[in-house]
């Protein structure tokens, strides 16, 4: 019987079956100036020379995808120290001009005071960082809207049904801006009263005891509990 995957000294590792390239995809939110914003690239080489996309690339041989995506997205928009989940593959055959390519797209939520930790820059194959609202988007390169679609898709669904508001908001909040969070992301508009009423209900957030001074009243300050935290926490993967 023929082995299917012959190895010889002069043929190594080469056999019958197609070998597609395989690359690695980064999508990062933040909530910021009352924005849903993601993190784009505009590419400086061809295919899609001067378009907007997702930072990412090619794997290495001996690499493993997680290090490839922590690393294209540092050498790319020199963005670091992120946690990233695997979101989903993404392979339909045309999806690339220059060959069969199979990518592996990753998701992370930032606070905006993580944000302002970064120094975002373009860097390697990258001529340009920057973040941009989800909501008025560039064209994009590739199939990079298509997967950009999803994400935002499987972020409504998480917000549903998670404390997943801790990774985006401040670790001290209003009602106010946790309101307009959902209502960004759902990008939709809510009853002011039921939205509160269920969200005080679903018992993942408790006072601080501190109060925020501004135009009108002083608002009272939540966090997130402990509880919800640490239960989103051991989540951190999508369904």
């Amino acid at each position: 019987m023929n082995e299917p995957f012959p190895e010889t000294k002069t043929h190594r590792y080469q056999y019958d079956y197609p070998r597609p390239a395989v690359t690695v995809d980064i999508i990062l939110f933040v909530f910021q100036e009352d924005q849903l914003r993601v993190l784009l690239i505009k590419r400086a080489n061809d295919p899609f020379k001067a378009k907007w996309a997702l930072p990412g690339g090619f794997i290495g041989e001996n690499e493993d995808l997680y290090d490839a995506a922590l690393r294209e997205l540092k050498e790319e928009t020199n963005v670091s120290n992120v946690y990233l989940e695997q979101l989903y593959t993404v392979g339909k055959p045309d999806r690339d001009p220059r060959t069969r390519v199979i990518t592996v797209a990753y998701f992370a939520l930032l606070s905006a005071e993580e944000v302002a930790q970064q120094e975002v820059h373009g860097a390697s194959d990258a001529g340009e960082a920057r973040w941009w609202d989800i909501y008025d988007l560039p064209e994009l390169a590739f199939d990079h809207q298509a997967i950009l679609d999803y994400a935002l898709q499987r972020l409504r669904w998480k917000l549903e049904w998670t404390a997943l508001g801790f990774l985006l908001l401040p670790s001290e909040f209003t009602l106010s801006e946790l309101q307009r969070v959902y209502e960004t992301i759902l990008h939709e508009p809510l009853d002011k009263r039921n939205f509160r009423r269920k969200v005080l209900a679903a018992g993942v957030i408790e006072p601080t005891g501190n109060m925020r001074a501004g135009d009108h009243r002083p608002a009272r300050l939540y966090r997130f509990t402990a509880t919800a935290v640490e239960m989103e926490q051991a989540r951190r993967r999508f369904p």
